[in-house]
């Protein structure tokens, strides 16, 4: 089974693009769980046609016992969809709450070679904002890690200092990254530019995913694009990126650049002028 974390700045589709990326390896014959590694729990709604499944925590702050029932539901394509949480506001680390969550999971059996899951996808915190951010990463509990990114200026920040985060931790548990995903924003030269970033960080752009309204069309019907509109080119797009994934055996410790570097990159493309 492979463990894989998805990582970007917080607003940048990284939740929209897990989903849709799991539809298209369901497509593919896979089985998958998503656990959603975010107090917004929202990782999963696409799967369950907008429905907020119990939370683990939730569940574990009102039951004495529990089994994976209580707070594992399954999706589209008999996809496997679990939400974390967070604690009370204020009142505790949501990386505590992402380790309980997925420790409870693996005490319960999810990850059993019984259940035949051949990914699991964590849908991460948005930004690198706190230890909690990676926890999934630290603890070994993912081996891949994909950055969502755009080329947008913060979300290609938000992508180098993920990439600090692999470089402090690669050594410790073993995590590689296995590429940047651009979700188009429509910015001058994006894909040359996260190209050139991908180079610079020594990694690779697994694929662009061009932006198109539909996306959010699905999203008012609660559901993924490759659902919705299974046809469309997009969910083509969704399904060659699911493929890339599939297929990937580029995984590297990747170099981040200073903020200096960056900053010269973003001049060279006209981004500060």
């Amino acid at each position: 089974m492979r463990k894989i974390a998805i990582y970007g700045r917080g607003g940048i589709g990284k939740s929209t693009t897990t989903q849709n990326v799991v539809a298209g390896l369901t497509d593919m014959g896979r089985k998958v769980m998503v656990v959603g590694c975010d107090s917004k729990a929202d990782s999963t709604r696409l799967l369950l046609g907008g429905f907020h499944q119990k939370i683990v925590l939730d569940t574990l702050r009102k039951e004495e016992e529990v089994n994976l029932e209580d707070f594992r539901q399954e999706g589209w394509g008999k996809t496997l969809c679990v939400e974390s949480g967070g604690p009370e506001p204020g009142l505790g680390c949501t990386g505590r709450g992402i380790l309980t969550s997925i420790g409870l999971l693996e005490q319960l059996g999810a990850y059993d070679e019984a259940v035949r899951l051949d990914y699991t996808f964590y849908d991460g915190l948005g930004d690198v904002v706190c230890g909690g951010f990676v926890m999934p990463i630290r603890e070994r509990k993912a081996q891949e890690i994909y950055i969502v990114t755009s080329g947008e200026i913060m979300a290609m920040y938000t992508a180098n200092n993920i990439c600090r985060s692999i470089q402090q931790y690669a050594h410790i548990s073993g995590i590689r990254l296995g590429g940047l995903i651009c979700n188009s924003r429509k910015v001058d030269h994006e894909d040359d530019l996260i190209k050139t970033l991908a180079d610079e960080l020594g990694t690779q752009t697994i694929y662009s995913i061009p932006r198109d309204n539909i996306v959010q069309r699905a999203e008012f019907h609660r559901k993924t694009v490759i659902e919705y509109a299974p046809e469309c080119e997009q969910a083509h797009h969704y399904r060659n990126l699911a493929t890339a994934i599939d297929h990937n055996t580029d995984f590297v410790i990747p170099k981040s650049i200073s903020n200096h570097q960056l900053e010269e990159l973003l001049v060279k493309f006209g981004l500060f002028e």
